[in-house]
């Protein structure tokens, strides 16, 4: 059965939705799904914009057999050919055995890598500037390395304005009928999967993005098309807005996340003792989560829209408790840059955390911590309530 929507006259999506899969890449939760876009164009040749992962391959087919109404397929274009993009090429091209394929050399050779069979039919190698005519529509690419693979291609057709952003401007979420950002109400129900997607995926290539993002500004941008997520044909500004941001890791607002590892109750409850100090404080924005329970692409997601960020953790077998530890081998692995931090330790004996977590700060780029640290004894004691006080303070002047 066909599940397709028209986005302009000769454009269609014919993607699919997944709700099965619960682990993105196998890592990142998915409670609310996710979509593969795929995208068909109509017009003296036909042309495949990406397939889908192999789960959704049965919907693609379907789609295309409706959409195409028993005419050949054309082209198949590759802009990504990571398997949740690429998985399903060998089916469509063994079903439309005359289709041929347009894709950067390096994701041919990924193809190959991978084991797909694509000799019989005509390749095409895309390169930067390059063109591809179907006869009212023109499409012309731009290489976009590492956002996020290094094989990474974005094309512009001319005649819609039509942006095929690959994985760019991607979001998580199943689309569920609402293919465009502006049928939803993205800042209540999209804006956390979308800057979660973008900090977790593709969050270390910043720079890059910000290359992406110089090239799209010379263009006339009407429609951006993700292989994930809604489609963009209002507002472009606000959701490029979010990636200028996101890609300069500069905070989307300020506030404060508590980050804190407790075995026993008793971090946490200084924790939450030092949240409501910061809100007396007149901090709004104050989010407290444990690392042991908070999936560490939730843990980044805020860390990326807050300006401050408190660690308050244990020793554990003389060093950083593991849940706390993975948090901040994240924040290296991504390239997070230019946040402050606040930094509070409990220990009962010999406690190390506290300077193991600073030094894992201070080698972040443009990341600072915050005097005075707290070395809790074991429990939150009256004295304790006054360190808390004092940091609270110092928060909430850095913010200021």
């Amino acid at each position: 059965m066909y599940n397709t929507r028209k986005i302009t006259e000769e454009l269609y999506w014919v993607g699919a939705n997944d709700h099965r899969t619960t682990l993105f890449e196998n890592i990142h939760p998915i409670p609310r799904g996710v979509s593969y876009n795929a995208y068909l164009l109509l017009d003296q040749q036909t042309a495949l914009l990406d397939t889908v992962d192999w789960s959704a391959c049965r919907q693609l087919l379907d789609n295309l057999e409706h959409q195409l109404g028993g005419r050949e397929l054309d082209w198949v274009v590759l802009h990504h050919m990571e398997p949740d993009h690429a998985a399903s090429l060998q089916v469509v091209l063994d079903k439309y055995p005359k289709a041929k394929v347009a894709a950067s050399a390096q994701a041919f050779r990924f193809l190959e890598q991978f084991g797909f069979q694509t000799g019989e039919h005509e390749r095409r190698e895309l390169k930067e500037g390059d063109s591809l005519s179907l006869g009212r529509h023109t499409l012309t690419f731009y290489t976009a390395p590492m956002v996020h693979w290094p094989e990474v291609l974005v094309s512009y057709d001319e005649t819609t304005g039509a942006l095929f952003s690959a994985d760019a401007f991607g979001t998580f979420g199943a689309l569920d009928g609402k293919l465009f950002a502006d049928e939803v109400d993205f800042d209540r129900d999209w804006l956390e999967d979308a800057r979660r997607y973008y900090v977790n995926i593709v969050g270390k290539y910043g720079v890059q993005v910000q290359t992406l993002l110089k090239k799209a500004a010379g263009l006339d941008i009407k429609l951006i098309c993700p292989l994930h997520g809604p489609v963009w044909r209002e507002e472009l500004s606000y959701f490029l807005g979010k990636y200028d941001l996101w890609s300069r890791w500069a905070p989307e607002e300020p506030g404060v996340l508590i980050a804190y590892a407790s075995m026993y109750g008793n971090t946490e409850a200084a924790a939450q003792a030092l949240a409501t100090q910061l809100v007396e404080q007149g901090v709004r924005r104050v989010e407290v989560r444990d690392v042991s329970t908070t999936h560490v692409s939730h843990l980044m997601d805020l860390t990326m829209r807050l300006s401050h960020v408190v660690l308050a953790g244990v020793t554990y077998n003389g060093g950083v408790f593991p849940p706390m530890a993975a948090f901040l081998e994240d924040m290296k692995a991504l390239g997070l840059k230019d946040r402050t931090f606040a930094i509070l330790e409990n220990g009962t004996w010999a406690p190390a955390a506290g300077k193991l977590m600073a030094a894992a700060v201070e080698g972040l780029a443009g990341c600072s911590v915050l005097a005075p640290s707290i070395a809790l004894r074991s429990a939150l004691t009256e004295g304790g309530q006054e360190q808390l006080h004092e940091l609270a303070q110092g928060i909430a002047e850095s913010i200021k």
